[in-house]
């Protein structure tokens, strides 16, 4: 005869609680104690009852699905690693969570991107939204979201939504801060920088501690040549070419992401300049090809996966009523790497 599968129910009875109890852990819900919540994970464990994961959508309608929104502009290439690092840090929270991940792409550039992000979780019956900049960082969607009473954490948003939503990232101004004045500490006085797109105000505030740095050490941050990219290789090539031309070269350049920054290096190898001894070139974020290029760069490390992961575990705090949707952005912190593309002069 087959064994009968264990019920909540049996759990219930095993950890001598009540049913709602057993429930509330397995959604991860509050105000429960460690000592009821391990016991009753201990009962789940020795009687190997499995969730049924339909069976807890039509109860408690939950899909156990979460959506991470990113920009998608179709003409222009991807960041090379930015969003990938994200999904993984994000999938590798949901799993033990019982969640599940739906990445999705929208341009940036839509009028009705609003809508579009909107339909989108109401289509898939998403539990809630992780936004990623330049998403993040708009507030007629936050606002949107509110009246429809969806869940949603922000990944690095500006210093104004920081205040209105949940969301997890690094000190961006700090960090642009940090790596002037590494620059400034080996003797670079001609700096130039390559800043990403207006819309992303993480970039920004990376060149506002770089001029913050130059104002203090008695430069004219004004008097230092700056270009615009849009975070991506080719703009870093392209968009260089022009900082490094002219008589009064810098002899720093401080790109906004990394893929920028080797986009500057192979300009600069094409320009027919020694690196680091004629330009040190630096980044931000401290994604894989930081670490293959020649010279390997200096950059900021941005925990990536890191933030994905703290994203997803903020959503389902909100989820839970833990935490709310309104409030709570958390500093992840980052850290200066010293590799070879910058050098004392």
């Amino acid at each position: 005869m087959k064994k009968a599968k264990p019920t909540i129910d049996d759990v219930a009875a095993l950890s001598g609680v009540g049913r709602t109890t057993v429930s509330r852990v397995l959604n991860n819900g509050p105000n429960v104690r460690p000592e009821v919540r391990m016991r009753v994970l201990e009962a789940v464990e020795k009687l190997q009852y499995k969730v049924n994961a339909q069976a807890r959508f039509l109860a408690g309608g939950r899909s156990q699905l979460l959506a991470l929104i990113h920009a998608s502009d179709l003409d222009s290439e991807p960041n090379s690693y930015y969003y990938s690092g994200l999904e993984l840090g994000a999938l590798r929270a949901c799993a033990p969570a019982g969640f599940q991940l739906l990445m999705h792409g929208v341009n940036q550039h839509s009028l009705d991107r609003v809508q579009k992000i909107i339909d989108f979780i109401a289509s898939r019956r998403c539990d809630g939204v992780i936004l990623t900049p330049p998403f993040s960082d708009d507030a007629d969607l936050h606002q949107a979201l509110l009246r429809q009473n969806i869940a949603h954490v922000a990944v690095s948003p500006g210093d104004g939504l920081r205040r209105q939503m949940a969301g997890v990232g690094m000190d961006d101004e700090v960090a642009g801060y940090e790596i002037t004045r590494y620059l400034l500490g080996l003797g670079h006085r001609r700096f130039a920088f390559l800043q990403g797109l207006e819309s992303h105000t993480s970039a920004e505030s990376r060149y506002a501690g770089y001029r913050r740095a130059l104002r203090e050490a008695g430069l004219s941050p004004d008097a230092m040549p700056t270009a615009r990219g849009n975070f991506t290789f080719r703009s870093g090539a392209d968009q260089s070419v022009d900082l490094l031309k002219g008589p009064q070269r810098p002899t720093a350049l401080i790109c906004a992401n990394d893929d920028m920054a080797t986009g500057a290096l192979f300009a600069a190898h094409r320009m027919g300049l020694s690196l680091p001894a004629d330009l040190s070139v630096v980044g931000f974020d401290d994604t894989p090809v930081s670490e293959v290029v020649w010279p390997p760069l200096t950059t900021i490390h941005q925990p990536i996966r890191q933030i994905g992961a703290r994203a997803v575990e903020k959503l389902i705090e909100v989820l839970n009523g833990v935490e709310s949707q309104e409030f709570g952005f958390e500093v992840v912190p980052h850290r200066l790497i010293v590799r070879e593309s910058a050098t004392q002069i």
